[in-house]
């Protein structure tokens, strides 16, 4: 009851703090002085009045249901307009608002990373249906593994969400959601390595975990949004959850064939994570290196739930045949 209360606080904490408003990020892009003329230009002459009736009118359907208002049209062409005198002038492709521009297809700002989240996210869920319907609930790691399933599948809507539609909203529960799974990866390692046999011991680190998370939300929220901290956060846990379940996979390799599976899946997620430093220009405008990241994490996906699957029904038979013994 305690965890469960702890959890819910938590949720509740993530949805107030991604209510809350939102720093702005300046890039060079925006801060042109073109960019900006063109900006007030353009909303003077459609955003007000008959103008902007006009527009409400003509704007397609989805745009509206999605968001999209005057003001967003014509940062998007004031952009463009940016974007081609730079290149017409040899100039490095600027970013705008701390991103780089993309080519949006319908109501999809970021079209590639959205689709990659979404197969990430049908990914997932294909693979916990195939969890459930393989695993018996007496599995110890059952329950954990199912967790472990939803809080990724929460990730990965939010995330499909963002890069459909970036908004405060969205960008903090995109970036609050991604922590969360990374932490319950760190979760899941302890309770398969040492909280099968201790209860105790996994109860107070899920408490830890739990404020962990509360504390770096609400010091994203309510101190500063800071880029650069929640990007060093995640790096380290995702060390620590590398180095702990490869450490754990090496030592039980001998026994447990299917560890092989777990060993891959976290040494080729640190080798994707390098493409977040290869931070380029959007190629033929839609795929920059977080699309590519996105698109790699699917098949690994796949291949962690089959891990745990594995593994699952591994602990299942080791339960029966001790019972056997006793």
């Amino acid at each position: 009851m305690a965890a469960g209360g702890a959890a819910r606080a938590a949720l509740l904490l993530l949805l107030g703090a991604a209510a809350a408003p939102g720093p702005a990020r300046a890039s060079q892009g925006d801060r042109e002085p073109l960019y900006r003329e063109c900006l007030g230009r353009c909303e003077r002459q459609n955003c007000s009045g008959a103008a902007l009736r006009h527009f409400r009118a003509r704007q397609p359907l989805y745009m509206g249901l999605t968001g999209w208002t005057c003001r967003d049209d014509c940062k998007y062409e004031c952009m463009w307009l940016t974007v081609r005198l730079y290149v017409q002038g040899g100039h490095r492709v600027p970013q705008f608002h701390g991103k780089w521009p993309f080519s949006r297809f319908l109501f999809f700002q970021e079209p590639a990373s959205a689709f990659a989240s979404f197969l990430n996210g049908l990914a997932s869920f294909v693979m916990l249906l195939r969890y459930k319907a393989t695993v018996p609930p007496a599995s110890p790691m059952y329950p954990t593994c199912v967790a472990f399933a939803w809080v990724s599948l929460n990730a990965w809507f939010w995330s499909t969400v963002f890069h459909t539609r970036d908004t405060a909203v969205t960008e903090k529960l995109d970036y609050f959601c991604a922590s969360a799974v990374v932490l319950h990866s760190v979760y899941l390692c302890c309770v398969r390595t040492l909280g099968l046999q201790r209860p105790a011991l996994i109860s107070i680190f899920r408490a830890f975990l739990l404020l962990f998370l509360a504390c770096h939300i609400s010091y994203l929220t309510l101190v500063r949004f800071d880029y650069g901290y929640n990007m060093a956060a995640n790096a380290a846990i995702g060390l620590l959850n590398l180095a702990w379940w490869l450490r754990w996979c090496l030592r039980n390799r001998p026994r447990l064939p299917h560890v092989w599976k777990c060993a891959a899946v976290v040494l080729l997620l640190q080798a994707l994570a390098l493409l977040e430093l290869l931070d380029f220009p959007p190629i033929f405008w839609v795929l920059d290196a977080h699309a590519l990241w996105h698109i790699g994490t699917i098949p690994l996906n796949v291949l962690f739930y089959s891990f745990l699957v594995d593994d699952s029904l591994y602990l299942l038979k080791a339960n029966s045949d001790l019972f056997k013994v006793d």
